[in-house]
């Protein structure tokens, strides 16, 4: 029996350790091609959660025949998604701020919202919708330069 609910928790590690991904990938994107950067960093995981999940006798009594083929395809769905999320991140940080691009990218949690609300009928409550309406303001502030901001604001003003 679980005491604690750990999620928020294994949530903010993710968090720092994805922080960490961008400042990493930026510093050694300077003198490799992105694509060859994501597929070594593929291979780099790939090998460490085989030893993790090794280690940790996760891979005792595994049968791939354990698992339905819709959970095979989803899985492979779910790796597809998520190598073509690294490639396009990593093309994004060649040539963006760190900072700006990790905001955009972030932005993934608007669309999670959106998608779990229309294929998981998870409810979208006005707190989530006012949530991830800031969330995305948030990431145009931020991806913005200053001279933007200027430009954005001089339109805005001519409108009114």
């Amino acid at each position: 029996m679980r005491i604690l609910n750990l999620w928020p928790l294994y949530a903010l590690l993710s968090a720092v350790a994805a922080s960490l991904v961008a400042i990493f990938a930026k510093l050694g994107l300077k003198d490799i091609d992105p694509t060859l950067a994501t597929t070594l960093r593929s291979l780099i995981m790939a090998t460490f959660l085989v030893g993790v999940t090794a280690l940790s006798g996760k891979f005792e009594n595994f049968a791939l025949a354990d698992y339905s083929p819709r959970q095979w395809g989803l899985m492979i769905l779910a790796g597809i998604a998520g190598a073509v999320s690294w490639l396009f991140y990593f093309l994004a940080l060649r040539d963006g701020d760190a900072s700006a691009v990790a905001a955009i990218d972030r932005l993934s949690l608007v669309f999670v919202v959106i998608l779990a609300t229309l294929f998981l009928g998870e409810r979208l409550s006005v707190q989530v919708a006012i949530g991830a309406i800031l969330m995305s303001l948030g990431a145009v502030l931020i991806s913005l330069k200053p001279s933007d901001l200027t430009r954005i604001w001089t339109i805005f003003k001519r409108l009114l």
